[in-house]
């Protein structure tokens, strides 16, 4: 429980992560019919980038500060949601995913947010103010997920994004995503990883791969060359089920996003079919 977002708010992973989001809540949304979202690590759902943690490591220059909206039309509904959270021309507050799901969320859907770092719960609850539509919990997302499916909906967005300080988080998150699947085999899961050391990221991929689980896309973005020393140099996600144009979007803004957030030449990126439908 010692990660805090903060820290970290709007960096490189945040930008892919968040677009991917808004892609598939945008696609849930043209259907009348109503959809649950659970987040399993929550965090505090909206942050300042001018607070002391964002400013201590400064991490959003390689990250949003990179992303002019501009230079970014097909984006267009990312910078959307980054607004509504500002009430001021300069932004300064960056919305997290349950933010994100709250601006989508619709008078018929539900979402399903867990945190349990004690601080960020408090301000999570802040953040979304007595929103009727939303259920937070401070109790462990893993074990509140496999509680809740299959949604009474039948329709539903999963994100599973624990921050993998603790090492078992990596077989944690196939083990769930699994069982999860067993319950709601029609649920989009959106997967989260960091690649600190690509042998853990290549094991995950494989046991993916050999799941049985059908239809798995993988998205990624890296600021520079795989590294066992230099922290975080990619990041990516597994996404089942994802939306029949998902693929073909990131397969045209990944190769674009990832030479604006790299640093010098070294832009890398992963758009590929996994698992076939």
């Amino acid at each position: 429980m010692s990660y805090r977002h903060s820290y970290h708010a709007g960096n490189f992973a945040d930008v892919l992560k968040h677009i991917v989001l808004v892609e598939i809540f945008d696609y849930l949304t043209k259907k009348d019919k109503s959809f649950d979202y659970v987040d399993t690590h929550a965090g505090a759902g909206l942050f300042n980038l001018n607070s002391s943690h964002a400013t201590k490591l400064e991490e959003h220059i390689q990250g949003i500060d990179k992303i002019h909206r501009k230079d970014w039309p097909e984006l267009s509904k990312y910078f959307e949601v980054i607004d509504a959270c500002n009430n001021f021309p300069s932004a300064t507050l960056y919305p997290g995913s349950p933010l994100i799901a709250q601006y989508f969320l619709r008078a018929q859907d539900k979402a399903w947010l867990y945190e349990l770092h004690p601080r960020d719960f408090q301000l999570l609850e802040a953040n979304i103010a007595h929103d009727r539509r939303v259920r937070i919990y401070d109790q462990d997302g893993f074990s509140g997920l496999l509680a809740l499916l299959p949604p009474i909906s039948r329709r539903g967005l999963i994100l599973i994004d624990p921050s993998y300080e603790v090492k078992v988080d990596y077989e944690r998150v196939y083990e769930i995503t699994s069982k999860a699947y067993k319950k709601f085999s029609t649920g989009i899961y959106v997967v989260w990883y960091p690649v600190v050391s690509r042998d853990k990221i290549d094991r995950l991929e494989k046991k993916f791969i050999k799941s049985g689980i059908n239809n798995i896309q993988r998205f990624e973005v890296g600021i520079d060359q795989d590294s066992d020393t230099r922290g975080m140099t990619s990041s990516g996600m597994f996404v089942i089920n994802p939306p029949w144009r998902l693929f073909g979007k990131m397969a045209t803004i990944l190769p674009r996003l990832s030479k604006s957030l790299s640093t010098a030449d070294n832009a890398l990126f992963r758009c590929d079919v996994l698992v076939a439908e």
